[in-house]
């Protein structure tokens, strides 16, 4: 039996695997770091499979390496000993009056059970866990959440569950759609799930005991005080990649890990990545937008994954906000913008803007006809009746405007209409949104899990191209994805594709590009290289879809063909913002 061990240390007060016992008896383990004495202070709360006791610097080396070199101030003003991947370092929210609480979720690290990710079950535990944070002595009754990707994801979870003592949210990089933005773009089954459980999850998993790394700090086993066996450990894990790949349409499993936005009524600040194309963008915005709350806030920045979390600009507007929510002070939050945009350019250069909502009404939504004639993006539609036909195991085909005029800058949703058909029986598109300056070298960025990611991407499986009406708007389509039409090889079909929101300011002489195809983006074929990466980084990271029983070759490995016709000629529609 685990018992919890307490000491001051570093000018805090540190409670080791404090214990959280749910409701059918399972005793879930908290580390709780807190300032000396006997005050009551507000709390933060993480609730994740990552391992509490899992050093940053050891476990997520590639990480840590980029952070620590994109923003050195991470490593002022700390040991750095406490740091956990992607959550805040205790050394520098404790001495500003907080208790930083870090549950290792059920059947992960030194929290025994069976590992469910995302589901129902983890979010009731994690509202339990809330609910016993805000009622500890040491507790003034107001509980945060702040973390990025899986402590991000699940807040829309268990923000929907309206714990009594949840008094905010800071959801920085959180996917929300667990079809839509996790396992299957468009219906395409994405490799990452698979890869990111077994590479992150299962080497932490209760259980694992001896047979895995140790806490630097209390040198205890981080992943369970037993070490159980290989068939035992099997046992205690839901299949989720196996689910994922069985259930190619959205049924109850898929609905039980999305969140009831209307439920949602908490203050939130909800943070996403244009760079992040594949996982979380897209719930910070539909997040942002469906979510009930009356005070909400949306923000958008580029870079790493993990670089503005840390950084003085993302801890700053971090600390404002639940200064503000949580301890009552006058933050200067009131003075926020409800958007905030760090608008993008070649380079890496952003440039930060106040917006008052979300798409930006301003916006001129501009529909761009692809050219058969020399594979040109322009205004006018086309006149004449063609087709181009491709085959989908090559790179498709490529249209592009002239030279800019001038600058022109496109924020906001991005949708493609289509007309296509293939010699079999389905179809997977995969559309890119692509940049190119005047030398005709295309301009890529630091995206939150590849240095060189595309302007934008989009995924549609053509047998699932059925829409949800009311809920589909011209520039955001949505597919239900609970009906399967398979085509008729060689009659084209109607397809309206979902390109993620994204930034670019376009500069005079550089061109729009727009590439449909039938396999992943990939910038030049090459791997960028970076050291320790877990992953090859082609363009789009571990975000690949080339699961042969998602994708059979005699489905999916033959030609696809776009056609053109008077009135249903294939557009991008561009949000393009006027200059104020």
């Amino acid at each position: 039996m685990q018992a919890m061990k307490s000491e001051i240390r570093d000018g805090m007060q540190v409670d080791w695997d404090a214990p959280i016992k749910m409701d059918d008896g399972v005793v879930l383990r908290a580390d709780v770091f807190r300032p000396l004495g006997d005050g009551k202070y507000p709390v933060i709360i993480t609730y994740g499979p990552y391992a509490k006791g899992l050093d940053f610097a050891e476990g997520y080396k590639s990480q840590w390496t980029r952070l620590i070199k994109a923003v050195p101030d991470t490593l002022k003003g700390s040991s750095n000993i406490y740091q956990n991947w992607e959550l805040v370092d205790p050394e520098k929210w404790v001495p500003d009056g907080y208790a930083i609480v870090r549950v290792d979720s059920r059947g992960a690290g030194r929290s025994p059970g069976i590992i469910d990710s995302w589901s129902a079950r983890e979010a009731h535990d994690f509202h339990d866990c809330i609910e016993w944070a805000g009622t500890q002595s040491w507790s003034n009754g107001k509980v945060g959440i702040n973390g990025i990707s899986y402590y991000a994801m699940n807040q829309w979870q268990v923000g929907a569950l309206q714990p009594p003592h949840l008094a905010a949210m800071c959801i920085w990089e959180g996917a929300s759609d667990y079809y839509r933005e996790l396992t299957r773009h468009g219906g395409i089954l994405c490799d990452f799930l698979g890869d990111w459980f077994n590479r992150q999850v299962l080497t932490v998993q209760y259980g694992v005991g001896d047979n895995g790394a140790r806490s630097k700090v209390t040198g205890d086993t981080i992943a369970g005080p037993e070490t159980l066996s290989a068939e035992q450990l099997k046992k205690n894990r839901a299949d989720v990649d196996g689910e994922a790949l069985r259930r190619p349409l959205i049924d109850d499993y898929y609905r039980a890990r999305m969140p009831d936005f209307s439920k949602i009524k908490v203050p939130l600040l909800s943070a996403g990545n244009w760079g992040g194309q594949g996982l979380h963008p897209r719930g910070n915005f539909e997040g942002y937008l469906r979510a009930a709350s009356t005070q909400k806030w949306l923000e958008v920045h580029g870079d790493t994954h993990f670089t503005h979390f840390y950084s003085n600009y993302g801890a700053a507007l971090q600390r404002k906000f639940f200064a503000h929510f949580l301890k009552g002070e006058n933050s200067g939050w009131d003075q926020q913008p409800k958007v905030s945009l760090n608008v993008r350019w070649p380079g890496e250069k952003f440039v930060l803007r106040a917006e008052n909502e979300w798409p930006l009404a301003r916006t001129q939504w501009t529909p761009y006809y692809l050219q058969p004639a020399g594979h040109g993006l322009a205004t006018s539609a086309p006149q004449e009746a063609t087709t181009l036909a491709y085959e989908t195991t090559g790179d498709g085909y490529t249209f592009s405007t002239p030279p800019m005029t001038s600058d022109l800058e496109i924020t906001g949703p991005v949708a493609a209409k289509l007309w296509l058909s293939s010699d079999t029986t389905d179809a997977d598109v995969i559309v890119a949104l692509r940049v190119y300056d005047p030398a005709g070298t295309e301009v890529v960025f630091i995206g939150s899990n590849d240095p060189r990611t595309p302007v934008g991407l989009g995924w549609l499986r053509a047998s699932q191209r059925k829409l949800d009406a009311p809920e589909t708007k011209p520039y955001r389509p949505l597919h239900t994805h609970d009906d399967i039409q398979p085509l008729t090889p060689g009659t084209p079909v109607e397809l309206d594709v979902e390109v993620w929101p994204t930034s670019i300011v376009v500069p005079k002489g550089y061109r729009i590009a727009f590439t449909v195809r039938g396999k992943d983006y990939e910038f030049d074929g090459t791997d960028a290289g970076v050291a320790h990466a877990p992953y090859p980084m082609k363009g789009v990271g571990p975000f690949t879809h080339t699961h042969p029983e998602d994708r059979p070759a005699k489905i999916f490995g033959g030609k696809n063909t776009l056609h053109f016709a008077p009135g249903k000629m294939p557009y991008v529609l561009l949000p393009v913002i006027p200059a104020k």
